[in-house]
């Protein structure tokens, strides 16, 4: 499947106990429990941003001008204190601007400006989330990823936008168990994570239950002809793309191999095509452990591995579905799922439901 090409460029701090923490007060030890991370309010986010920008020694009148335009509306807040970030450091105005332009070269490594950790953590994490978000929107995803291990999702004004283009880079570079428990990480620990990020993230979770672990998948040397292709439409034809580009001449010839002894196997059979007179070699499918549902098709692949064919389908006509056939398809859909990994799926189509049922909620 195609990475995801179409996800736009598209947290201050955890809410804690007191908001001391997020206005520069006091510090105190804290305990991060499941959804204990919220994006700052807009006014601590404003209040800690302001005194930010007075200590980069912007208090000019045009400035804090500047800054109170910036701060009007209601605009995402990670926007508003990107912005007042770049007002206040010209090198970081430069860095974002530098990120987006899909005329300038990719870089090829996290910038000083983002490991320096005698830095402002205010400054250096909430600028470190909005350049990995403009080079997630140029596909650049080993970057945006080194980028944002640099920080602490309790550090960022929008913990959500932090997981959610975490999940996307490690999606798109084929780490499976990553991206899962990023993913995993965005549905249960940020209790206020927008509508957009939860359903991409429960989307591409659900995608990844149909990628199987074995290499010489077709899927899977569809996903590194997908990486060879971004990375070269990045200028990066150096050795590590080469290294993926062997992987896949390797994986095809043993895919061609392996059809070549079929073959083989069918040699005393009438133009190779085994008729009701000769002997087909033995089928190598892996057989469900449940029936197959008249509602989705064949085609089953066995204990954790849904089919692509089959989610694809079920997801574009699930508002149609009667609820009988929803039940049936989502039990053959999570067989052998992990718990959490069952509720992400579930919540997914029940999500799908929502927005394909006239008049659903």
């Amino acid at each position: 499947m195609k990475a995801w090409t179409w996800l736009p460029a598209t947290g201050l701090v955890v809410a804690l106990a007191t908001p001391a923490g997020l206005l520069g007060g006091e510090k105190k030890s804290e305990v991060y429990n499941f959804a204990a991370l919220k994006s700052a309010a807009p006014d601590a986010a404003r209040a800690q941003a302001e005194a930010w920008l007075k200590a980069a020694g912007k208090t000019d009148a045009a400035s804090q001008k500047q800054f109170q335009s910036i701060w009007e509306g209601d605009r995402p807040v990670l926007d508003r204190v990107t912005e007042t970030l770049t007002l206040g450091n010209p090198q970081a105005a430069t860095l974002l601007a530098d990120a987006a332009d899909a005329a300038k070269p990719a870089p090829k490594e996290v910038p000083a400006l983002l490991k320096d950790k005698k830095l402002d953590s205010f400054f250096r994490a909430n600028l470190a989330v909005a350049y990995a978000k403009a080079l997630s929107g140029r596909r650049v995803f080993e970057e945006a990823l080194d980028t944002l291990r640099e920080v602490k999702p309790e550090e960022v004004a929008d913990p959500s936008a932090y997981f959610f283009h975490k999940a996307v880079a490690e999606y798109s570079l084929i780490r499976r168990d990553a991206a899962a428990a990023t993913i995993l990480r965005l549905l249960d620990d940020v209790s206020d994570a927008p509508e957009r990020y939860r359903m991409v993230g429960m989307l591409m979770f659900v995608n990844m239950q149909t990628w199987k672990k074995d290499e010489r998948d077709l899927g899977f040397v569809s996903r590194l002809m997908d990486n060879s292709e971004r990375r070269l439409d990045l200028s990066r034809g150096g050795e590590k793309t080469q290294e993926i580009q062997k992987k896949i001449v390797f994986r095809l010839d043993e895919m061609i191999k392996e059809l070549e002894n079929q073959c083989k196997n069918c040699s005393n059979c009438n133009g190779g095509n085994c008729p009701s007179g000769g002997k087909p070699k033995a089928s190598n499918a892996k057989q469900s452990s449940s029936p197959q549902l008249d509602s989705v098709g064949g085609a089953a692949t066995g204990p954790g591995n849904a089919n692509e064919e089959v989610v694809r389908n079920l997801s574009s006509k699930w508002g149609a579905l009667p609820e009988k056939e929803r039940v049936k398809a989502l039990a053959e859909l999570t067989r052998d799922l992990p718990p959490r990994h069952r509720e992400v799926v579930e919540e997914y189509f029940r999500a799908l439901a929502r927005t394909q049922t006239p008049g659903g909620r």
